[in-house]
């Protein structure tokens, strides 16, 4: 007979375990450094209710070189120190976020539960004097050290002992850190300041929180209070508002010119539906038309001239040395995001451009502003925002759809003040040449190496790399043309530029197509996805350097005679308008086309560059109108006394502002984000001055919106 086996069970559950290194890899590791440590921990004051932290770098025979935090919040009891201070991730402060004092509330700054064991990096030995009002007070002891070291976590925890003499008055908590892991050098006390200046918001002033510095070297050992510069509280460009839970942008800029001419201000507005629309089709999959996931917010953003003659003539206004001006900037630079008046990011200088701000810079230099020019911030709440959270490592923001179309809302904010800012400040550009302008926009070097590559029997992942480096290059050479058309508009020679801009363009992206194609040929795209990503960046740089050539063919041909062919005016208009059927249909917006014929002294071609930018505005902002009321009216009229034909396009969208009816027909001024390049109403005021007449806007607008008029010669 044989003896029946016993089987483990197919199915059991294996309970966690947790070695004591743990506390370590969440307090040293996890936090990435000594700043955000600190930080980390004067937040914890602030979510006690202190109304004064102190700083301290000391030394003395007991602790030797040791950093000591002193508040006079409300401390811990016996019951808080067991049940939330040495439970890991306590779910403490997250089910109470609210903490109070008297009449004080204040919304908890952390949720994590993991604050506390930032100490754990700064030191290997932690210890913690504490005193609730009307409790005893208790001194815990901590050696990081010997945790680590140790074998059974459940053998690890901190020694509690209750004291007979209290050093505090009523309440408050002392933290003492020493062994410490690092020395501290003048540039990393100078971070230290800086950021803990802006630990609390300095748009939103919280009076009842104080921070006090003292550094080792300090004269007699004085603690200064962290303070906001006075001369950041009078910026010469400002944008403040908000967002609604609709992704609506309403804000007001504000111009104060240091010598006080020109100041103006100016309401401004953004629906969701225009912001979406600007998009790229891979950011329109992941966020819904209808509207954002993200909650309100609020926002402001300052800013300066900080090079050549503004950063001069700020200095002299404020009596400062401009290298203090600068300094001080440097400082608050860039966009702070905080919670419930408490700063989420940046904690340090790793994360200061968390936005991505002077990368995005890099394509316009002239017109964009850059971290070292800003001074702002972004306000959110939890109740408004609950999916907005930093990660464990407090320098950056969780990844989610939430999260990107807060960061994209901001960016929109900064270019709607972008935008004003180049109405009102003074442009001289420095003109670069045209040299090797074009150098990046080649196949050659890709068209060889696909060659050998296909010869040698590759497989598809050998030729991503090329074409991501292609696909990149052709995107920074669009950008540079971009910018660059933008100054040379401003010369006489715009013909001459176009023509050559138009020539290249058109003679290097049919060269890359063939590479493209010879790649399409050779190798299964759709197998490898980075090779399909990496092509359709490239197919679309190709696209849309056509389509950049395409703007400027109009005012390319200089070299033919004008007038030679004529046009009806009633015929291109409705030509035109079937070419933004599906976007006229879809806004719901009602058009009016005059039943005349009139006929002009202009070729097709050029009457439809004019239109198309007409018709392309009006649907960009007639969007805020609300949907019964979207008209755009053409109408048309012989001036019989001139023998020109006068034609105005009327909508009833956002208007253009009297004072900037002028500066719109300029070059490069643009209001529509960064897919605009601010040539439409340049090209299209150039090809009407050709023909002896002038665009212009009408005031007052027939329909409330904006009214744009231009004359041409009647046929001969």
């Amino acid at each position: 007979m044989t003896a029946t086996k016993l089987k483990r069970p197919v199915r059991e559950t294996v309970s966690f375990s947790m070695h004591p290194r743990v506390f370590a890899a969440l307090g040293a590791d996890l936090v990435t450094s000594d700043t955000v440590a600190l930080i980390e921990l004067i937040k914890n004051s602030y979510d006690a209710m202190a109304t004064n932290v102190w700083l301290r770098f000391e030394f003395n025979e007991r602790y030797g070189d040791h950093i000591e935090i002193v508040d006079d919040g409300d401390g811990m009891t016996d019951t808080i120190i067991r049940q939330a201070w040495c439970v890991v991730a306590t779910p403490f402060r997250k089910e109470n976020p609210v903490s109070s004092s008297g009449k004080r509330s204040r919304r908890s700054s952390g949720a994590k539960g993991l604050g506390r064991l930032s100490a754990a990096r700064l030191g290997s030995k932690l210890e913690i004097t504490t005193q609730a009002r009307n409790s005893d007070c208790f001194r815990l002891s901590v050696d990081w050290d010997e945790i680590a070291a140790a074998h059974d976590v459940r053998k690890c925890g901190v020694t509690l002992e209750q004291l007979d003499d209290s050093p505090f008055h009523s309440h408050g908590t002392i933290i003492r850190i020493s062994d410490l892991s690092s020395e501290w050098t003048e540039d990393e006390f100078d971070e230290l300041e800086e950021n803990l200046s802006r630990l609390l918001s300095p748009f939103t002033r919280i009076e009842d929180f104080k921070i006090f510095l003292q550094r080792p070297d300090s004269e007699d050992g004085e603690a200064v209070q962290i303070m906001f510069p006075d001369f950041l509280n009078s910026p010469v460009y400002q944008i403040k508002g908000t967002v609604d839970d609709q992704g609506t942008i309403k804000a007001q800029y504000k111009y104060a010119p240091v010598k006080g001419e020109g100041a103006r201000t100016k309401a401004l507005k953004l629906i969701w539906d225009q912001i979406y629309s600007e998009l790229t089709r891979k950011e329109q999959r992941i966020m819904d038309p209808g509207g954002p996931e993200c909650g309100a917010f609020q926002f402001e953003i300052r800013a300066w001239d900080t090079t050549g003659e503004g950063l001069s003539i700020l200095a002299e206004h404020l009596e400062l040395d401009k290298n203090i001006i600068k300094k001080d900037i440097s400082a608050f630079r860039g966009i702070s995001l905080y919670r419930d008046g408490v700063l989420v990011l940046p904690k340090s200088d790793n994360s200061r451009d968390w936005l991505g701000i002077d990368l995005r810079r890099v394509s316009r230099v002239g017109s964009r502003l850059s971290t070292t020019q800003i001074v702002g911030y972004a306000a959110i709440s939890q109740d408004e925002n609950p999916d907005i959270t930093d990660t464990s490592d407090r320098e950056r923001l969780a990844s989610n759809t939430s999260t990107r179309e807060f960061q994209m809302l901001i960016i929109r904010v900064l270019r709607l003040m972008e935008a004003e800012r180049d109405f009102d400040r003074d442009k001289s550009p420095n003109f670069k040449p045209v040299k090797d302008l074009f150098a990046a926009i080649s196949a050659s070097e890709a068209i060889e190496t696909v060659k050998v590559l296909v010869n040698e029997g590759a497989e598809a992942v050998a030729v991503v790399p090329v074409i991501e480096e292609l696909g990149r290059s052709l995107v920074a050479a669009r950008r540079e043309i971009e910018n660059r058309f933008y100054y040379y508009s401003r010369m006489a020679a715009v013909g001459t530029i176009s023509s050559m801009l138009v020539h290249e363009i058109r003679n290097r992206t049919t060269a890359i197509g063939a590479c493209l194609k010879l790649v399409d040929e050779s190798f299964d795209i759709e197998e490898d996805k980075r090779l399909e990503r990496a092509y359709e960046l490239a197919t679309n740089s190709v696209t849309r350097l056509e389509r950049l050539s395409d703007t400027f063919a109009p005012l390319a041909s200089r070299g033919y005679k004008r007038g030679r062919r004529s046009s009806i005016v009633e015929e291109r208009i409705r030509l035109c308008v079937e070419l933004a059927e599906n976007e006229i249909r879809k806004l719901g917006v009602t058009v009016r086309i005059p039943s005349s014929t009139t006929h002009v002294q202009i070729n097709p071609s050029e009457l439809d560059t004019v239109f198309i930018n007409l018709i392309s505005n009006t649907l960009f902002w007639i969007k805020q109108t609300p949907k019964e009321d979207r008209l755009l009216e053409f109408t048309v009229r012989h001036d019989e006394k001139h023998d020109r034909i006068v034609v105005f396009a009327h909508d009833s969208g956002t208007g253009v502002d009297e004072e900037d009816a002028e500066r719109i027909f300029l070059p490069g001024v643009t209001k529509r984000g960064d897919e605009g390049i601010g040539m439409g109403l340049t090209v299209a005021a150039e090809l009407i001055s050709d023909h002896g007449g002038r665009m212009y806007c009408k005031y007052p607008p027939r329909h409330g919106g904006a009214s744009f008029g231009f004359d041409l010669p009647a046929k001969r």
